[in-house]
């Protein structure tokens, strides 16, 4: 029995799109720094190939969060908006060497009260 299938499947869920996000920016952001001389359809071969380890983890991570977490789509939505976004800082200040942004914190304050609205009830 793996690791993950022990844990509860809000956690499941969160940790695959977690995973696939990781993946996702990679495939959307880093062939500017590391293909910027190559032309652009090889970043798009190579950029396709990494997403396909995103949709790998995205896919079933999206089932198990509705099928067994029991998530709305709009659920899944704002989860995974608030993943990107803490995948994205840390890539591009630490991988893509961007100064770190006030508006970084304000968007995450947005994305607050997008997961309030989302989830509370009625």
């Amino acid at each position: 029995m793996s690791f993950l299938s022990q844990l509860p499947y809000s956690a499941q869920t969160v940790l695959l799109l977690i995973a696939s996000n990781v993946f996702m920016t990679f495939a959307w952001y880093g062939h500017l720094k590391n293909m910027a001389t190559a032309p652009w359809y090889m970043a798009a071969v190579v950029s396709w190939g990494i997403a396909l380890f995103e949709y790998l983890l995205q896919v079933p991570g999206n089932r198990i969060g509705f099928q067994q977490a029991g998530f709305t789509v709009a659920q899944l939505k704002i989860v995974q908006e608030v993943i990107t976004l803490s995948v994205f800082v840390p890539f591009a200040t630490v991988y893509m060497n961007e100064p770190f942004k006030l508006d970084y914190l304000w968007a995450g304050l947005c994305l607050v009260g997008a997961v309030y609205f989302i989830f509370r009830g009625g």
